[in-house]
């Protein structure tokens, strides 16, 4: 079959929309009609090179729609079920998965890649074989993906809405959670409110955080943090240091959670001397994995008994945790509709991040056509 999507041949290069053919589901894959796509940074790396796929590739790795048809094994989904994607496969019987370490499941090796486990692609044009970014490519109308990849949702849910518990909700939301251990009454320092900081404040308050300090040189952004459980809002980490001394009475933060879009050297120690002793650091955004970006005094780090760590996924588990979040919605507990800024075609997808460069937006959504 036929199916339009948004593609990177190149980095340094705009998306282009092209009529690709798709190949058909196989052992233990579906065939998904996408209903919505978020707009998340991590595309923007591969445009930016600070992730090298293999091009071609079909962008697009949150996702929500409809199941159409599935191949001979699967047993998790039927057709016509609806579902939203997890941009980590789960097989559930690797080493981390059997460790409850799901986020970091082996089925994941080839995201950047873009191909199924065996080395095939499903997305081919002219010859070429296509990528599918996290083996999802959701900026296509349709496509065969892995029933690993997929996580099935209640019917009555928006999907424009249950799209964003795909990747960027979650990863925000547990990275205070899971990663943090944010606890009732801690201090808590987020530094970038996009689709991922957002969250981590949203999570910092469910977690029962005294003070919840963003960080964000957008006013608009900052104006959303505060809307949704910040305590404080500051355009620059040395307002928001000066803040947390005086909140703390010197003790500083308890937890600094970088979520910024691209990290680099200055924020990394920034949150490093926010936090008071045996405080932790969580970093969540990416860099150029060839970049160090982490440069801090290791007897400070030693002295103060001071923890910086990484977190993919917030360190979250998709199969529960995308659930569990849906029905924090469903109960008020967190807030989803109010993310999304804009709402986007495909062929507007390059508008849609250079919006997200911009600063205009904390979420936005491409809409597929209902056809």
């Amino acid at each position: 079959m036929k199916t339009k999507a948004a593609v990177l041949h190149a980095p340094h290069k705009p998306f282009e929309i092209e009529e690709l053919e798709l190949d058909g589901p196989r052992e233990g894959e579906v065939l998904i009609k996408y209903t919505a796509a978020g707009l998340c940074h991590s595309d923007l790396h591969l445009i930016d090179n600070d992730l090298v796929p293999r091009f071609p590739i079909v962008g697009g790795h949150e996702g929500a729609g409809i199941i159409e048809d599935v191949g001979p094994g699967v047993t998790k989904v039927k057709p016509g079920d609806h579902v939203v994607c997890s941009f980590i496969p789960n097989c559930g019987t690797c080493r981390y998965c059997a460790t409850g370490r799901s986020n970091l499941c082996d089925m994941g090796a080839t995201i950047l890649d873009g191909h199924m486990a065996d080395g095939s692609f499903r997305f081919h044009r002219g010859g070429t074989d296509y990528g599918a970014m996290c083996i999802l490519g959701t900026f296509s109308e349709r496509a065969t993906i892995s029933q690993h990849s997929l996580v099935k949702v209640d019917d009555w849910l928006p999907l424009e809405t249950a799209v964003l518990v795909g990747c960027g909700v979650p990863t925000g939301w547990a990275t205070a959670n899971y990663a943090g251990g944010v606890r009732a009454g801690d201090t808590v320092v987020v530094y970038g409110i996009g689709g991922i900081g957002i969250n981590a404040v949203q999570g910092a308050a469910h977690a029962g955080a005294l003070n919840i300090v963003a960080v964000d040189p957008v006013e608009f952004k900052r104006e959303t943090a505060l809307k949704l459980g910040a305590t404080h809002a500051f355009a620059s980490a040395d307002e928001a240091m000066a803040k947390i001394a005086e909140l703390t009475w010197g003790q500083m933060a308890d937890q600094a959670l970088i979520t910024v879009g691209t990290v680099d050297e200055d924020v990394v120690t920034q949150a490093f001397n926010a936090v008071g002793k045996g405080g932790t650091v969580v970093i969540t955004g990416l860099a150029n994995p060839e970049k160090l970006t982490v440069h801090v005094s290791g007897g400070v780090m030693t002295l103060f008994e001071k923890t910086i760590k990484g977190t993919l996924f917030g360190s979250a588990n998709p199969q529960y945790d995308i659930v569990r979040i849906l029905r924090l919605y469903q109960a008020g507990a967190i807030k989803l509709d109010e993310l999304v800024t804009r709402r986007y075609t495909l062929e507007e997808v390059n508008e849609g991040y250079q919006d997200l460069r911009d600063g205009k937006n904390i979420r936005g959504v491409i809409m597929h056509s209902a056809d």
